[in-house]
């Protein structure tokens, strides 16, 4: 007996445990005697092994699911009613079926026919038989395409002399082979049939023939490029209360503001309250290091109480955050992924500052004086957010409001 079918038969005998069948009763159910049943189900402590009966995995359907499927498919239940009671979605039912039916016939049905009549489809489908195929489709490794099919094999390797690129393969196969789909094989499979250790079903000579003519294949990024995850970062989710609703001042908006091609940049700094705008001088480093330098000289141009938390999305020049907040005291909150609405305020001033800086501009060129002109200009601008008062009034009369300091006497910054 092979391992799948030893593995089939324990399937069946845990299954009948579940059902309330003895051990005894659960290895006759099986087709084994009853001492092996009892020596299984003593060496298991009476629990069923998991992996039997349920994937570890919720991507995939179980044995015991499939068997939920048959048992709503003897039962006459539509698709949804199976998902709903398996929690599935109805498209995996539906796939399962469709991958696993050994023929499709219409009997009783639910379906409106043209006549009037009820009708539905009926499956013929076995979840033993599936499960072995998922198990045997899950098996790994698997053994390369162009290794096994020899034909296909040949077609590639004789376009790749021609001096046609993989792509040009992929879509001109598809194309000649159109009712074929063993002559169809995707870009990637030929790299990886090239490139790729102990998947060589190409010959690697065949590398010359690409256009870059490389024997490995080459990272988008060099490896002193290569990113992680920023240190120790908090998520904006844990930003109080009080910098959402902008009734407070000193809570700050920043991001860069890219040039040509990526290779230079200004540091942009919103204040949420009052939109007070600053720039930060970068030219063509915007490393970290240049970043906290940056950041930390801005924050001597105002006074401390303007300065009480910063967010800034996930660009990894702010992966020294930890740095700049004990330089200066300023709680660093970063966004979500893909998130740019949550520096709305941030967002809507860098595209104002498209005037000043249009796209494929090299950033590098603009000398500190003239951020300072163009900071200043956009801090004169009315807003109608702010009652149609400057950025630099609101600032300004924030300023000259009294503040308490902590021996309770009140005093003007």
């Amino acid at each position: 007996m092979n391992l799948q079918a030893r593995r089939d038969l324990r399937r069946q005998f845990w299954l009948a445990i579940r059902g309330g069948a003895s051990s005894q009763e659960a290895a006759v159910a099986a087709g084994m005697r009853g001492g092996t049943g009892e020596k299984w189900f003593r060496q298991a402590g009476g629990v069923a092994p998991s992996h039997l009966y349920v994937q570890t995995s919720g991507r995939y359907l179980s044995l015991a699911e499939r068997e939920e499927i048959f048992a709503g498919v003897e039962r006459g239940e539509s698709i949804r009613q199976m998902a709903r009671r398996l929690q599935r979605a109805p498209s995996t039912v539906q796939r399962e079926l469709r991958r696993n039916m050994v023929q499709q016939y219409r009997t009783r049905l639910r379906l409106k026919t043209k006549i009037g009549r009820p009708r539905v489809l009926s499956w013929d489908y076995r979840p033993s038989l599936a499960q072995r195929r998922a198990d045997h489709q899950a098996a790994r490794p698997k053994p390369a395409r162009l290794a096994v099919e020899l034909r296909l094999r040949e077609e590639v390797q004789a376009r790749l002399l021609s001096k046609l690129s993989p792509r040009q393969i992929a879509m001109q196969l598809k194309r000649q082979f159109t009712d074929d789909p063993g002559m169809q094989v995707s870009h990637e499979t030929i790299y990886q049939s090239i490139y790729v250790q102990g998947r060589g079903a190409l010959r690697r000579e065949l590398a010359v023939c690409l256009r870059t003519g490389r024997a490995l294949r080459k990272p988008r990024r060099r490896a002193q490029q290569r990113r992680g995850p920023i240190p120790n970062l908090i998520s904006i989710s844990e930003r109080p209360p009080e910098v959402e609703d902008r009734a407070l001042p000193g809570h700050w908006e920043g991001d860069l503001l890219m040039g040509k091609n990526g290779k230079s940049a200004i540091g942009t700094l919103v204040e949420r309250s009052t939109r007070f705008l600053m720039l930060l001088h970068l030219a063509h480093d915007f490393s970290a290091e240049a970043v906290q330098e940056a950041m930390i000289a801005a924050t001597h141009r105002l006074p401390q109480r303007l300065w009480k938390s910063l967010t800034w999305d996930r660009g990894w020049e702010m992966r020294n955050h930890a740095h700049i907040s004990l330089a200066t005291d300023l709680e660093i909150y970063f966004c979500d992924p893909a998130s740019p609405w949550q520096r709305g305020s941030n967002e809507n001033t860098n595209g104002l500052l498209r005037q000043y800086f249009p796209k494929g501009t090299d950033l590098s060129g603009y000398h500190p004086d003239y951020l300072d002109f163009v900071a200043d200009q956009m801090n004169q601008r009315p807003r109608e957010t702010l009652g149609w008062d400057s950025p630099a009034e609101a600032l300004n009369r924030l300023l000259s409001e009294p503040t308490t300091s902590p021996t309770g006497v009140a005093s003007t910054a």
